[in-house]
């Protein structure tokens, strides 16, 4: 049972919600993956900035964006005041990631070592707890939810697959990285 947005939604729209207003829902779920993948790298790049607890705060308003945007989606009423509750009590199922979020947030203030170890650490953590969030929400709004019925507890197990998932993407990555290196080189070998 979905709800219309509330008036205080940000008249700025998603380019696909406002060329057709009538999605179906592999649309919708498309588009609103699209967007959580968008938030979830810059949130990488928010964890990039050196000032500790700065970075938090710019990761978590990028959460909250992304929170209201897939509101928009969905055609869900969104406030703000449940959306940042939302948020943290999402994140805070998530214990181990949002625990190295701010230890490694923290560990900025160590001059040199630890600026250059948060540097790597963080935008992981910030990217991976985003992406999370997001898929959490769009299962539960693809379910007919709203911000009001949202249980974090509910979606543990399901945050920590999307965790494994985005993990296993980052994983991915590098291994096909490097075995393209490694079939560039070997055949460079046999041609000589």
């Amino acid at each position: 049972m979905a709800q219309k947005p509330t008036e205080s939604v940000s008249p700025e729209k998603n380019e696909a919600i406002a060329d057709s207003p009538e999605m179906t829902p592999e649309q919708r779920n498309e588009v609103a993956s699209k967007l959580v993948d968008r938030f979830a790298i810059w949130s990488g790049v928010a964890g990039l900035l050196p000032l500790p607890v700065f970075d938090t705060i710019a990761v978590g308003g990028l959460q909250l964006q992304m929170l209201r945007r897939l509101s928009q989606i969905y055609e869900v009423a969104f406030a703000e005041n449940s959306g940042k509750a939302l948020i943290a009590s999402t994140a805070g199922a998530m214990i181990p990631a949002t625990s190295g979020i701010g230890a490694a947030s923290v560990l900025k203030a160590v001059p040199i070592f630890g600026t250059i170890v948060a540097g790597f650490v963080m935008p992981v953590l910030s990217a991976g707890a985003t992406y999370a969030i997001g898929k959490a929400f769009i299962q539960h709004f693809t379910t007919g939810g709203t911000l009001l019925d949202f249980n974090p507890p509910d979606y543990r197990e399901f945050i920590k697959a999307q965790k494994e998932k985005w993990d296993s993407r980052k994983a991915g990555s590098k291994i096909s990285q490097s075995s393209s290196s490694e079939s560039t080189t070997g055949a460079a070998a046999t041609s000589s």
